[in-house]
Order: structure tokens, then C-alpha cells, then sequence
């Protein structure tokens, strides 16, 4: 790998461009222009608004869900809000639900199906997409990062030099243990259960349990594939 030979003036908005379009593309760029800066620092106060409200029980669901839409900057309307708060609340049963705290570097590049559950103290550093399925489960301290740098230090040069990314992508129906590491690039199927610890290091087919590190195949899933198909459709006819 060497060194691009594009390196953004950051006074330059199509310099800026160019270098935010590379970071999604998964290539070499740069971290400190004033755009991804500035992305980063709205992250953060997003994070915190959402870390705190959040954690307190008093907090509706539907601030809830508001908070999270903005720390994804995802620009979805979400259901007309009706006069009983029970009633209001069950609309939002199957929207994604993270407990707090949980860790982002950009929030916008992290995409989550309906239905997804995320436990305590996750990190996901989407440089580049993390994608993840509806109703998969992760559990406490996984970490998602689609973040990595050059292996040489001479191109790495500390905080001076380039990084990249690779996207993460998660099937639906997933099942993480606590403390799961996924590391770049990583395409993971539908159905998979990933134990405890784990350190998934290269794609996992469909409907398998995966463990250790790195994370390998130990049981395959004896999924009725046809029920499972009527499962997913079922979901998607009542809208989850």
C-alpha cells in the first residue's frame, strides 16, 4: 500500500468532498478536515444527549427514538404522535433500541433494521457503513470497527498520516454474545449466533454458530428454512 498521492487542502470544499467520498469508499484519507471534524464533534454532542435522556427511565419512547434518529441522522418521520402515551408507545415496539452508553464516531454511516436490540457499552467506529439486520440481538461491549490503518508506520506516520475503512455488514436475525469483536470488511449472514468474546475476522455464511479467535465455524444450524422465510415475510406484511 502506498501513500495516496492525494492529501486534501482543507481550505478546498471539493478537496473536502473528494477525501470524504474516499473514506466512505473504504481508501486512504484523511481524518482531520474540517468537515469530518466538524461530523465528528456533532457525533459526540448527539452521543451525549442520547447517553443521558436516554438512561433515564422517565424518558419516553418516542424521545427516545428521537434522539437516536439524530445521532444516525436518520431523516425518517416517525409515526403521528397520539394523545395516550401507551398507545404512542407501542408504536415504536419494533424500532431499533440501544441502551446507553454506546460509542460512534460519525453516527450517520450506521444503519440499523427494525427491531434491532443493542446492549450497554458498544462501540461502532463507522468510518465506513455498519449495516445491521433486523431483529438481531447484540449484546454488552461488542464492538464494530470498520475503522483500521495502514500496516506500514512510515505511511501510518502517527496522526499525521492516512487511515481507511471497510463496511461491516450484519445479517438479519443475528445473535451476538458480550464483548464480540467484528473487525473491517467483515460480511456476516442471516441466523448467525456469535459466542461470547469472539473475534470475527473474516465472513460467516448463513444460519451457523461461530466462536473463538479468530471466530470459526462450530455447529451449523438446522434452520427449516421454509418456516424461517415465513417468518421474515410475516414481519415485513405487519411492518417489523
Amino acid at each position: 500500500m502506498s501513500e495516496p498521492a492525494f492529501r486534501p487542502d482543507p481550505t478546498s470544499p471539493s478537496d473536502c468532498a473528494e477525501n470524504h467520498r474516499r473514506m466512505l469508499a473504504g481508501e486512504l484519507y484523511y481524518c482531520w478536515t474540517p468537515d469530518l471534524v466538524q461530523g465528528r464533534a456533532r457525533c459526540k454532542s448527539a452521543m451525549l444527549k442520547y447517553n443521558t435522556e436516554a438512561a433515564d427511565g422517565e424518558t419516553s419512547r418516542r424521545r427516545v427514538a428521537e434522539l437516536l434518529m439524530d445521532l444516525l441522522q436518520d431523516p425518517t418521520p416517525l409515526p403521528p404522535k397520539l394523545s395516550d402515551p401507551e398507545q404512542d408507545a407501542a408504536q415504536f415496539d419494533d424500532f431499533p433500541y440501544i441502551d446507553t452508553p454506546v460509542k460512534m464516531d460519525y453516527g450517520s454511516n450506521v444503519k440499523l433494521g427494525k427491531g434491532v436490540y443493542m446492549n450497554s457499552s458498544c462501540t461502532l467506529l463507522d468510518v465506513c457503513p455498519i449495516t445491521i439486520g433486523a431483529r438481531t440481538l447484540i449484546g454488552p461491549n461488542v464492538n464494530f470497527y470498520s475503522a483500521t490503518h495502514p500496516i506500514d508506520p512510515v505511511i501510518r506516520n502517527g496522526m499525521r498520516g492516512p487511515e481507511l475503512g471497510k463496511p461491516i455488514a450484519v445479517g438479519e436475525d443475528c445473535w451476538f454474545g458480550g464483548s464480540v469483536v467484528v473487525l473491517p470488511g467483515v460480511t456476516i449472514g442471516r441466523g448467525v449466533v456469535v459466542g461470547a468474546g469472539s473475534v470475527v475476522t473474516k465472513d460467516v455464511e448463513d444460519f451457523v454458530v461461530v466462536a473463538g479467535n479468530p471466530a470459526r465455524v462450530v455447529k451449523r444450524l438446522d434452520v427449516e428454512r421454509e418456516k424461517y422465510e415465513a417468518m421474515v415475510r410475516e414481519n415485513k406484511e405487519r411492518g417489523h
